[in-house]
């Protein structure tokens, strides 16, 4: 009896904190702030903060999910338009050749020539994807109307799918609102983790790849090394006979 009422005054004390976090004016300037700083500096996948908010706005009724949805677009698209201008006045600084960040760029720039600005679109939902596709559309010049078109669709896409995860989850248990907030914080860390995990796995393979091209090239070179020493001491050889 007295363990149930410990347990249910700390679940009180714990939904008083959220909602009084969730209710804040602050939490749109929150998400805005980190949708935008994930589409040129994604430290945390702005998938999370959308989530989560999604979440509570289901659970507690705070924040509105409309606005919710309204601000995480906006931050996107804020976001991806400084990345477009990163790529267009400083992308020799930060994609010189033989980089693993120049092999994505390409692959980006490819992407572009085959589908157009549908790509866009497709890469917001690929890990890394997002912001080497912004940044090559800037250093090709990709008109920037298109750009705006096809980057609106992407971010009011994406903002309504991140949110709808995050309030789908806290219908699921609306009669218990920190179990829902539970869920909704567990699934945003399942998608950051696995965006972090893709991004470790891409990472290795390339590194691998680099260190197995090296390992040709040194291999590649080494028959030539030793002709070279052989050719070399049979005209010593030579020279020392026939004087």
């Amino acid at each position: 009896m007295f363990y149930s009422l410990v347990v249910a005054e700390l679940e009180h004390a714990i939904m008083v904190y959220l909602e009084g976090i969730m209710s804040s004016p602050w939490i749109y300037v929150a998400v805005f702030s980190i949708a935008f700083l994930d589409g040129f500096f994604p430290v945390v996948p702005g998938e999370t903060s959308v989530i989560a908010a999604g979440t509570a706005a289901a659970a507690l009724g705070n924040p509105n999910i409309a606005l919710i949805i309204l601000v995480a677009a906006v931050g996107a698209f804020c976001g991806d338009h400084v990345s477009y201008a990163i790529g267009r006045f400083g992308f020799s600084r930060i994609a010189k050749p033989g980089t693993k960040r120049q092999a994505a760029f390409e692959w980006a720039r490819n992407a572009l020539e085959e589908r157009g600005g549908l790509v866009l679109v497709i890469a917001r939902y690929i890990p890394g994807g997002r912001t080497a596709v912004t940044i090559t559309c800037g250093a090709v010049h990709y008109p920037l109307r298109k750009f705006m078109f096809f980057d609106g669709i992407a971010a009011v896409s994406w903002a309504l799918y991140s949110a709808g995860i995050g309030y789908f989850a806290g219908m699921i248990f609306e009669s218990r609102p920190l179990l829902a907030l539970l869920l909704g914080f567990s699934v945003a860390m399942t998608i950051a983790g696995i965006v972090e995990l893709v991004r470790f796995l891409k990472k290795r393979r390339a590194k691998k790849a680099g260190e197995l091209a090296t390992a040709g090239t040194v291999s590649v070179g080494e028959p030539a090394a030793s002709e070279a020493v052989a050719v070399a001491t049979g005209s010593t050889e030579t020279s020392v006979k026939n004087p």
